[in-house]
């Protein structure tokens, strides 16, 4: 079968950690037992550029399992893990295409080769597959039924094609689901972009001057993870609302010029592009540490940082490099810049991704019932199924929920019981 991955020999030691994360994925593992049943994805040809990571693995386990065809490619140079790739290939028949620290040109590579399997839905994190398709592969388009979105950067990307009308097929924007921003932004990208921090440096966060920039879901995650580990957290925003926010929570805020030389940890979550720039590193203390946590490596401004710097890279530890600036200082630049809780880390824990995916899984069912059914758009997923996963989930941990009664379903439909 077609793929492109490093060693088929690391396919057993995947396994086993693939089988590890599916312990902690309840819902997704529901799904999939429902799936083998009923194969609503049969014949279906899917292009998915995700993380190669054991919780994906399940993920594409899953969408087999409802008899789709299934094309694996990563949405970053860094975060694949090999022998999860490995595994995938040998034990449960996915094509898949990705390599850990692939260049460029592998990676797109690994991009095409997946679109050269004439999918009918695709599968995003980031949009660079769709954006690949729409450039590059235009003869396709009129046959894809539809496809998904799972990060916040891909949805601003694919609202802004489709103001545009540059979209050319529906787009359920997983990303905005209650069960996926909620959970998986908030305490996902908390919990995992510490744990990238910390393999890299191994430093004591209690004490220490954090600056975050960016307090959507994923900052406000991570800002409260480091609170709870004695960090002294300061929050740079564009948003009044946002940045309010912030400093109604407890947290100093501040804009990124004054943030810079107080601060001795920084890391971005926005979104956007050269949110730390060289003007502030050149401000920041010596020994500071710069590390990104949104999906693309945009946020911080390395080359200008390559560029300027007298000495360096200097690889200190694993995904950590070292940088000496004019003035001097150095700077300590955490996963190249890139995904630090992929890049340094594993990413999300299974128990919270089992959420996400499985919003990608019953979006991809959700596609199929209603193909030619939508416009060329940015769909948010059904509350339907959006509360059918929480369900699930709160049925996995043991925990009940209240149930309205049917007076109360009369009074909340209502309009003429006052007091």
């Amino acid at each position: 079968m077609p793929h492109d991955i490093r060693n088929i020999k690391l396919a057993d030691e995947g396994k086993d950690r693939i089988e590890w994360a599916r312990r902690e994925m309840p819902v997704l593992k529901l799904i999939e037992e429902r799936f083998k049943k009923e194969k609503p994805l049969k014949g279906v040809k899917m292009a998915c550029c995700l993380h190669v990571t054991t919780e994906t693995a399940n993920l594409a386990r899953c969408l087999k399992s409802g008899g789709a065809e299934v094309h694996l490619c990563a949405s970053n140079p860094l975060s694949t893990q090999d022998d999860t790739a490995a595994s995938l290939v040998k034990h449960y028949g996915i094509n898949v295409y990705a390599i850990n620290g692939e260049d460029n040109k592998t990676y797109y590579k690994h991009i095409r080769q997946c679109l050269d399997a004439k999918p009918h839905i695709t599968m995003d994190d980031g949009a660079d597959l769709l954006s690949t398709l729409h450039q590059e592969y235009k003869p396709l388009l009129p046959k894809i039924w539809g496809g998904t979105e799972e990060t916040t950067t891909g949805v601003i990307r694919l609202k802004a094609m489709a103001v545009d009308k540059a979209l050319m097929y529906p787009v359920v924007a997983v990303n905005d689901a209650e069960t996926k921003h909620m959970f998986d932004n908030r305490y996902g990208t908390g919990q995992s972009t510490m744990d990238g921090i910390l393999r890299a440096t191994n430093f004591l966060l209690a004490g220490r001057r954090v600056v975050i920039a960016g307090y959507g879901w994923c900052g406000r995650g991570f800002a409260h993870t480091c609170d709870g580990l004695g960090a002294k957290v300061i929050i740079t925003e564009i948003n009044p609302v946002k940045a309010l926010e912030a400093a109604m929570d407890g947290f100093d805020t501040m804009p990124m010029s004054k943030a810079a030389p107080i601060g001795d940890i920084f890391v971005t979550i926005t979104g956007n592009c050269s949110v730390i720039r060289l003007e502030h590193m050149m401000n920041m203390k010596d020994g500071a540490i710069i590390a990104n946590s949104g999906h693309f490596d945009v946020e911080i401004d390395v080359m200008d940082l390559k560029k300027a710097a007298k000495k360096g890279p200097r690889r200190v530890r694993h995904m950590l490099d070292e940088y000496v600036l004019p003035n001097g200082r150095h700077i300590y630049l955490a996963g190249e810049g890139r995904l630090i809780n992929l890049s340094s880390a594993e990413g999300h824990p299974a128990s919270v991704m089992d959420m996400s995916f499985a919003n990608q899984a019953l979006s991809s069912e959700y596609i199929v019932k209603n193909k030619g059914k939508f416009d060329n758009q940015v769909y948010v997923i059904p509350e339907k199924i959006d509360k059918e996963i929480a369900r699930l989930k709160l049925r996995s941990m043991g925990i009940g929920f209240d149930k309205l009664t049917p007076k109360q379903k009369k009074y909340l439909s209502s309009w003429d019981i006052g007091t």
